[in-house]
This record gives C-alpha cells, structure tokens and sequence, in this order.
C-alpha cells in the first residue's frame, strides 16, 4: 500500500506533525505514534475481530480469527468478512500486521499476524465502557444478577 505523508513544520528543522489521506481515513503522525481522525467508528463485527486479535495475542492470523468468531460468538463467519475486517481494522489503526515466514505445509504460502495496537486496546475499553454505562441505566437488567 503506497501512502504520501505531507508534514507540517514548526520550524525548518523540526517537522511538527504528519498527515495522511489513507484511503477514505484521514491519519495524523507525530513522534512514531500513528494516530486515525477520522473514520474510526468501531462497528459490531469489527469489535468481534478485534476482541479475537487481542484473545489470541501473538497468535492470530485470518483462519485463527475466524475459528475464534465462531466458536466464541456461536456465529458462522465468511474468511472473506474476516480479511477484510482486519484489514480495514488495521488501514484505521487498531490492528498491526507483520508476515510471518513461509511454511511447508501451506504450500509455501506465509500467514499475516495481527496484534492489537495501543490505540485499538484504547478502542475497546471505551467500547467496554460505553456498553457498560448502557447497562446499568437500564431497570430490568442492572438489577438483575
């Protein structure tokens, strides 16, 4: 993916900030840390997949994922739905990826690992907490244990 960053100086020595129109998300960097503005809404399926990320840890890879969704969430999932929400998960910022080494076993074929970034583990606790403050507004069910 071929990304053009447009930087804002301070001064002529020190670059200020980093902006970059990724896809449809506008990105803001500053000091290695990559920060999406925009475009950030985290929808139903995109937190499953993120949960499962961060679940499996070091070990999660599209296949992986997907079995994760299914057995967790009791829900019949597309590889195709998981591909693209991990990519679209990463393009936002909440998910990192780096290309694991080729295996034997898969025909020469390397897998992609996801792990959840600081940001994406920001995301999910402010998903957690939005959810939670729901639920205890709510009679019938914070009452009830």
């Amino acid at each position: 993916m071929h990304t053009m960053w447009f930087n804002i100086f301070l001064n002529k020595s020190r670059c200020l900030a980093t902006f970059s129109k990724l896809h449809e998300y506008i990105v803001y960097k500053s000091d290695d840390n990559v920060i999406p503005m925009r475009g950030t809404h985290l929808g139903e399926f995109e937190e499953l997949v993120l949960l499962a990320v961060a679940a499996l840890n070091d070990n999660a890879y599209a296949v992986v994922v997907k079995s994760e969704i299914e057995e967790k969430a009791d829900r019949k999932v597309n590889i195709s739905a998981i591909h693209t929400a991990l990519y679209r998960l990463e393009e936002k910022g909440f998910l990192e990826s780096s290309v694991g080494g080729a295996t034997k076993t898969r025909g020469g074929k390397s897998k992609r690992f996801f792990k959840v970034t600081a940001y994406g583990f920001k995301s999910l606790r402010e998903a957690q907490s939005l959810r939670q403050s729901f639920w205890s507004v709510i009679p019938q069910l914070s009452t009830q244990e």
